[in-house]
């Protein structure tokens, strides 16, 4: 299982550079679960988990030092940190390593996603890099909408 407060290697200003749109104020980074989700303290204390799969962002807790504390319970764990779906991955032979991530082909947010064998280990900064931008773009849409994805260089 990956150790989710192992994060003092990554830029939080990197991995924000495409969420700024949905969360502009100052936030150190605290965890990162194995599908990239970030866990933020912003500047009052609060944390805040940005699920970057649905691109949206949550308060968990009052302070860390609270969050730690309920991050230790095996009820907080398979919620924040999806520990189940990580070990599923596991045993599918993804184990990303300290700057990846478990993404899929087909983003979550899309009803065609979570089909077997549509999870790969990605680079953690361009995936969810990718999915700021991909929510930014659709997020005022009405849920259910159809929407067409054009990749351009």
């Amino acid at each position: 299982m990956k150790n989710v407060f192992d994060v003092g290697h990554l830029s939080v200003d990197r991995l924000l550079s495409e969420w700024r749109w949905l969360y502009p104020k100052p936030v150190t980074l605290i965890a990162c679960d194995a599908f990239g989700d970030l866990f933020l303290r912003e500047e009052s204390g609060k944390i805040l988990k940005l699920d970057v799969s649905v691109g949206q962002l949550t308060e968990v807790s009052r302070s860390e030092e609270e969050f730690r504390v309920a991050a230790a319970s095996v009820e907080k764990r398979a919620e924040w940190f999806k520990e189940e779906d990580e070990r599923a991955a596991g045993e599918q032979g993804l184990a990303p390593g300290s700057h990846q991530c478990i993404g899929f082909k087909i983003p979550l947010m899309f009803a065609q996603s979570g089909r077997p064998g549509d999870a790969y280990v990605a680079d953690l900064y361009e995936l969810v890099g990718f999915l700021g931008d991909l929510n930014r773009q659709v997020a005022t849409l009405p849920d259910g909408t159809k929407v067409r994805l054009k990749v351009i260089d």
